[in-house]
C-alpha cells in the first residue's frame, strides 16, 4: 500500500494531536511509531486495513492497535484507543508521585 500525502497528513495531525495529553516537558522522552496498511494480499474478509501506534514514554511502551474497512476509521480509532492508554499512564504516574 501505498503512503500518499493525504493520508501522511491525517495520520501526522491524528497522532500530533496526543501531544496535548502527554507529560509536560517530556518531549525528548517520547517515541512514536506509527504503521498503516493492509494486513495481507490475501486478506479478502473482514476488516482490510489496520492501524498501529507504539509510544514509547521514557521506559514505558504504550501500544495500540485497530482494524477497520476503511483506513481513516482505523486511524480515528487507534488515536482514541492510544489516547485512553496515554490518560491511564498518566493517572497511574500521578498516583504514584502523590503515594511515593
Amino acid at each position: 500500500m501505498e503512503l500518499t500525502p493525504a493520508i501522511k497528513d491525517y495520520v501526522d495531525e491524528k497522532v500530533g494531536s496526543l501531544a496535548k495529553f502527554l507529560p509536560p516537558n517530556s518531549a525528548d522522552l517520547i517515541e512514536a511509531r506509527v504503521e498503516v496498511g493492509k494486513p495481507s494480499k490475501h486478506h479478502h474478509t473482514g476488516p482490510v486495513y489496520y492501524a498501529e501506534v507504539n509510544l514509547k514514554i521514557g521506559g514505558k511502551l504504550i501500544r495500540a492497535n485497530e482494524e477497520n474497512y476503511d483506513l481513516y476509521a482505523a486511524i480515528d480509532k487507534v488515536r482514541d484507543e492510544i489516547e485512553i492508554q496515554i490518560k491511564k499512564f498518566k493517572e497511574k504516574r500521578n498516583d504514584a508521585q502523590r503515594h511515593g
